[in-house]
C-alpha cells in the first residue's frame, strides 16, 4: 500500500534497535502515519537478532516517545507470540505495522503473513530502495548508530564499536561487504537522530565471539 493511502493511520512498528527499523519508523512518521507502539522480540536477556538489553530499548522508547512492548519468547513460539503482540496492538488502535526490511523477499513474506493473520496492513517504507542510498540518507538525516555485531566471514571485527559514518560505510563497501548489512554482515544500535528528544547514552562493557560472529556488549 502506498504512503498516501496510509496517511493518518495509526501504526505499531517492529523495532529491533537497529538502523533500518528506526529509519522505517522515521519515514512512516514523515509520511503522516501516527506511531502508537513499538514491539521487540526478546529472549531471556536480550532482544532477538540485535542483542539489545531491555534498559537500552526502554531508553530509546522514552527518547522517541513511543511506548515499547517486549515480546518475551523462545524460538519455537516466536511466530505465535509475535502474532499475539500484533493482535494486542490492533486492539490498542493500530491499523498498520511498519517494518524496516529492504529487499529480502522471505522477510517480506513472513511479515506480510503475520499481519494478514491478525488483520493489520503491512507497511515497508524502505522496500526496494537502493541500499547505498538508504545508508547515506540515514546518516545525512542525522541518525547515529553504532556497529554491535559483525559477521567476521564477511567483514573484519575492527568495525565493532564504530559509529556508522559515510567514511565507515564506504570502508565496509570497499572491503567487499554490503554497505547496508542487509545480508547479515553487521548489526547496529541507533542511539540518536531527528526523532530522538535526546541522545541515548550507552557503554561498551565487553567483547565476545560466537562462531563467526564478533560482538560487543553495550549497556
Amino acid at each position: 500500500m502506498k504512503p498516501l493511502e496510509l496517511k493518518g493511520k495509526k501504526f505499531v512498528a517492529s523495532y529491533s534497535g537497529g538502523k533500518d527499523s528506526i529509519f522505517a519508523i522515521y519515514k512512516a512518521i514523515e509520511a503522516g502515519l501516527e506511531p502508537v507502539e513499538l514491539i521487540t522480540t526478546y529472549n531471556e536477556k536480550r532482544s532477538w537478532f540485535h542483542g539489545m538489553t531491555e534498559n537500552l530499548l526502554r531508553k530509546v522508547s522514552e527518547s522517541i516517545a513511543i511506548p515499547l512492548t517486549l515480546i518475551r519468547t523462545p524460538g519455537d513460539l516466536y511466530q505465535e507470540n509475535f502474532e499475539k503482540a500484533l493482535m494486542a496492538s490492533k486492539e490498542r488502535g493500530a491499523q498498520t505495522c511498519v517494518f524496516g526490511d529492504i529487499d529480502v523477499e522471505a522477510h517480506l513474506k513472513w511479515c506480510t503473513e503475520r499481519c494478514g493473520t491478525v488483520g493489520l496492513i503491512p507497511y515497508f517504507p524502505l522496500w526496494k530502495k537502493s541500499r547505498k542510498k538508504l545508508v547515506y540518507d540515514f546518516i545525512d538525516a542525522g541518525f547515529k548508530t553504532v556497529i554491535t555485531i559483525v559477521d567476521t566471514n564477511r567483514m573484519p571485527d575492527e568495525f565493532l564499536g564504530q559509529v556508522l559514518t559515510r567514511d565507515v560505510a564506504e570502508a565496509i563497501e570497499k572491503g567487499g561487504a554490503d554497505i547496508c548489512g542487509e545480508n547479515g554482515e553487521y548489526h547496529t544500535f541507533t542511539f540518536d537522530g531527528p526523532i530522538f528528544k535526546e541522545k541515548v547514552d550507552y557503554s561498551i562493557t565487553g567483547r565476545s565471539r560466537h562462531d563467526k560472529y564478533a560482538m560487543i556488549s553495550i549497556e
